[in-house]
């Protein structure tokens, strides 16, 4: 992959379908319209303080597998063990299946599917997706590439489209009620609402994983996430603005497709069913590219042996790891069969984030050692990487607090991977 492919990847992975969907979520928890763009902005700068984190970390580690190498060279085989094993439990394809349930549902916009018809929908856009990236990383990098400079164009015509020709509905917005004023919340509430603008960020990391497909990582990674990270911002921050231009402050606080609601408040009807469209195509790329990443996780792991072997098979003619991918896949129709969406992404902010503070608090320890070298420093060290940790387990400590039956799924599902981990090192030993 070039630096086109892997920027397109950073981008492609994050704006998916939640930045149709979570401005809603943020908007229900805060206060204001101030509060709104606070949430966003801080959610963006720290899902930039990682990128830098992860940028340096790539530079020192240029092999696949992304987080998962960063917390076992840093810490030990053991944590990073645990991170592919809650990746594929709960973080990757929890990801996986919460987009696939928005695609469905917009396109339930179209053709009425009831829930049972939303969930078999979501099922077959994961396998569909899941088929292209199993015949080669090049089909799935230029899918990907393709899907994703197609996105930001069309965002960009959104907003100047909004601008343009929103001046009647920015007007009756107006007139209509004012916003609620801006007052104070708490410390506790503004983290829910950042959880929900850090899910939107979500997928930052995920261009590490594909490093040894990648040309000249060392020098690509960094220059790839840098860029599609200050992209993003810019566009989600715009993005936002529109809806509130378009709409009162409760609508958009109560909608479940802000973005047609928006589109509708232009154009009427019409507007609605373009943008739910829109949404649609900006959903199946954002997959592509999460499906994309994984599996080269559950490579690394098995090359490492701490994964069955099968997991590292690569296709003798896709050069993909194929059963990964079949296997990931799976999973993710199973979660669409059994979860719900706003379960699905609380368990994968708690989960990641509490990782991410670790990988931070490696750059530390990597630092530190004479037997690496890197290409790339991150800018603000150490302040950034240490303002990022601090943030990241606030966060997950959050998290505990307001929503303690999802966390404490996760945690679950986490920890017994400990045992297993555990078991699978002793039985590696004792074959010798």
């Amino acid at each position: 992959m070039t630096l086109n492919h892997a920027t397109a990847m950073v981008v492609g992975t994050i704006i998916g379908a939640a930045i149709f969907v979570q401005p809603s979520e943020i908007t229900g928890q805060v206060p204001s319209i101030s509060m709104i763009f606070a949430v966003w902005a801080v959610a963006g700068a720290l899902s930039l303080c990682g990128a830098l984190v992860c940028a340096e970390l790539a530079s020192t580690f240029p092999a696949s597998g992304g987080v998962y190498v960063f917390l076992r060279e840093s810490f030990s085989p053991a944590l990073g063990f645990l991170w592919g094993w809650a990746m594929f439990w709960t973080m990757h394809t929890g990801i996986i299946a919460a987009i696939s349930v928005v695609f469905a549902r917009y396109l339930g916009y179209f053709v009425p599917l009831g829930d049972l018809g939303t969930r078999i929908v979501a099922m077959v856009a994961i396998l569909l997706i899941s088929w292209v990236n199993y015949r080669g990383v090049r089909h799935g990098s230029v899918l990907q590439a393709a899907f994703t400079w197609a996105k930001v164009a069309v965002i960009i015509a959104i907003i100047a489209v909004g601008l343009a020709m929103g001046g009647e509905a920015h007007q009756a917005v107006v007139a209509s009620a004012a916003p609620p004023p801006g007052g104070g919340m708490s410390l506790s509430a503004f983290g829910v609402a950042l959880v929900a603008g850090l899910f939107a960020f979500g997928g930052w990391h995920m261009v590490t994983y594909t490093a040894e497909e990648t040309h000249d990582p060392r020098k690509t990674l960094p220059r790839a996430l840098v860029i599609g990270m200050v992209l993003v911002t810019l566009l989600y921050i715009a993005l936002n603005a529109i809806y509130l231009y378009l709409l009162p402050f409760h609508e958009v606080a109560t909608s479940t497709r802000v973005a047609a609601d928006a589109a509708d408040a232009v154009f009427g009807r019409g507007g609605g069913t373009v943008m739910s469209a829109v949404v649609l195509f900006s959903a199946f790329g954002g997959v592509s590219g999460i499906i994309l990443a994984g599996p080269r996780v559950y490579y690394a792991m098995a090359r490492d042996d701490l994964l069955f072997r099968w997991a590292g098979e690569v296709h003798p003619e896709y050069h993909t790891p194929h059963k990964a991918i079949v296997a990931q896949a799976l999973w993710a129709c199973v979660l669409v069969g059994t979860g719900t969406y706003r379960a699905l992404f609380t368990r994968v902010i708690y989960t990641e984030w509490i990782f991410f503070g670790l990988m931070a608090v490696g750059v530390f320890i990597i630092r530190r050692r004479s037997d690496v070298t890197r290409q790339y420093s991150l800018w603000g060290y150490p302040w950034v990487p240490l303002v990022f940790a601090l943030s990241a387990f606030g966060i997950a400590v959050n998290q505990v607090i307001t929503q303690p039956v999802d966390t404490a799924i996760g945690s679950g599902l986490v920890l017994i991977g400990l045992p297993v981990y555990w078991y699978w090192t002793r039985a590696r030993e004792a074959q010798g």
